[in-house]
């Protein structure tokens, strides 16, 4: 069995818009990858580490534990091996507490894929590809996010450019989910349910390419 690791927010945790609930593993988009792996022959297994309000790399000042690189290496030494790691984040990075734009969110998605290769994994077991995947720019916030995140439409701008340069520059694969789905006019933040299909389904031909020949 290959064992793909997402690393990633709310985007991918699976929050409906409006609410607190989440959406069920077959909708959310590391669900819907699996399932659709699993369907094309592939012995694989999706691990979900997606922790609502995760940033890149600075803390949330209202609530511990958001600082996606605190603990990040530790993460991959329990899951491996591991056959792919794909790294959603950023969009956090644009609350409004924060000051940050589209090249600090990008520099600190570039922490990430470095910790992730200073892993202490056991001897013989294999360092992971990374596949960088730019989230879908924040569109106009509203209701409970229109406060958190107030200002973030402006700020998310030139993201998916950013860290495609970031993948190329370490050498990483790159998707850039904003080609395909967009944030939900709800909250303008989370994902409907079609946008995590859409995700999925969009993901599983360069997924299929960067796990190899099946065994």
């Amino acid at each position: 069995m290959q064992q793909i690791l997402v690393y990633g927010d709310s985007l991918s945790w699976g929050i409906v818009p409006g609410s607190r609930g989440r959406h069920p593993f077959a909708v959310r988009w590391p669900g819907r990858l699996e399932l659709r792996l699993q369907e094309s022959g592939r012995d694989v297994r999706i691990i979900e580490d997606c922790l609502n309000g995760r940033r890149t790399v600075w803390d949330d000042p209202f609530k511990a534990g958001r600082n996606g690189l605190v603990g990040l290496a530790q993460r991959i030494e329990v899951n491996s091996p591991l056959a792919l790691v794909i790294l959603m984040l950023g969009n956090n990075d644009f609350q409004s507490m924060h000051p940050h734009k589209a090249w600090h969110a990008a520099q600190g998605v570039a922490a990430l894929v470095e910790e992730i290769r200073r892993a202490p994994i056991e001897p013989g077991m294999p360092a992971p590809p990374i596949l960088i995947v730019a989230p879908p720019p924040i569109g106009k916030p509203a209701g409970t996010m229109a406060d958190k995140f107030g200002g973030g439409e402006i700020k998310c701008v030139g993201l998916g450019q950013a860290l495609a340069q970031v993948a190329d520059n370490l050498d990483c694969d790159f998707f850039d989910a904003g080609s395909v789905i967009k944030s939900s006019a709800v909250d303008g933040v989370h994902l409907d349910a079609g946008e995590h299909t859409r995700l999925g389904d969009a993901l599983i031909g360069l997924v299929t390419r960067l796990l190899g020949p099946a065994d």
